[in-house]
């Protein structure tokens, strides 16, 4: 099993992570929550895009996502 890359053991922990914090957010906002084929699709591009982000600003994932989960509960 690969650790790292698009099919790699991180790259779905991070995947999850983002999906949990889209249902948190939905749930608090009392919005409905779409179906698990569009969470799963946003959480993708939310992780494809903290990688790009990471690249370029040297930061790691994690931190951008703590970092995003923070600005949510404010």
């Amino acid at each position: 099993m690969a650790i790292f890359g698009k099919n790699g053991f991180v790259w779905k922990q991070e995947v999850a992570f983002a999906k949990k914090l889209l249902v948190w957010q939905y749930e608090k906002s009392g919005t409905a929550l779409p179906n698990e084929t569009a969470i799963s699709a946003h959480a993708q591009k939310i992780v494809e895009d903290a990688h790009m982000i990471a690249k370029k600003s040297g930061t790691t994932v994690l931190e951008i996502l703590k970092n995003k989960a923070k600005d949510i509960k404010k």
